[in-house]
């Protein structure tokens, strides 16, 4: 049975923290453009107030959240509970994409563990909190972490990463700019 909340509470918290993994995603305003869903993990999730979260995002082969939140900042992050008691839980929100280089950074960043490919900081506004059953959510073991996204940026290296973001990451697949190249 699902249940609606106002703001993230101490239990909804303890359950985001125990979480290996989430998914976020955001969609443009055109009915022809595509819903992004991501998988997220590295410990990479903050809860910084009953109101309000942050991620930090690393580069990857597109940068659709950074352009759907730009235009509209629409967001939805969902938890699912793969082992103990099950569990869903969603957080609806308002997000916005904080640089490195913006007045934010050195507040947001601290939260973090930063990694050579650390992209942006999502952060957002939540407004509506929702758990439902995940009754058919399966049972999985976590193993660990993947090294590849590590060791992909430390081949690349900076100036690589840099050419690597200008190439992939200026808009989304819809053609809708990213707060890492928007001239606004």
């Amino acid at each position: 049975m699902a249940k609606f909340f106002d703001s993230i509470s101490e239990q909804h918290q303890a359950f985001i923290e125990k979480q290996k993994m989430f998914f976020v995603s955001t969609a443009p305003l055109s009915a022809d453009g595509h819903i992004n869903l991501s998988p997220k993990g590295i410990d990479c999730f903050r809860v910084l107030s009953d109101q309000q979260v942050a991620y930090m995002d690393i580069i990857g082969s597109g940068n659709e959240t950074s352009a759907h939140v730009l235009e509209n900042g629409r967001i939805t992050f969902m938890f699912c509970a793969f082992e103990g008691p099950p569990n869903i839980l969603r957080l609806y929100g308002t997000g916005r994409t904080v640089l490195p280089g913006d007045a934010e950074w050195p507040q947001l960043s601290k939260y973090f563990e930063l990694q050579l490919a650390t992209r942006q900081i999502i952060v957002a506004d939540i407004h509506k909190v929702q758990t439902s059953c995940g009754f058919s959510v399966p049972l999985y073991e976590y193993m660990g972490e993947r090294d590849h996204a590590q060791k992909w940026a430390e081949n690349k290296g900076s100036e690589g990463l840099e050419i690597y973001k200008a190439e992939k990451n200026r808009v989304s697949m819809d053609g809708l700019p990213t707060a890492l190249f928007f001239k606004g």
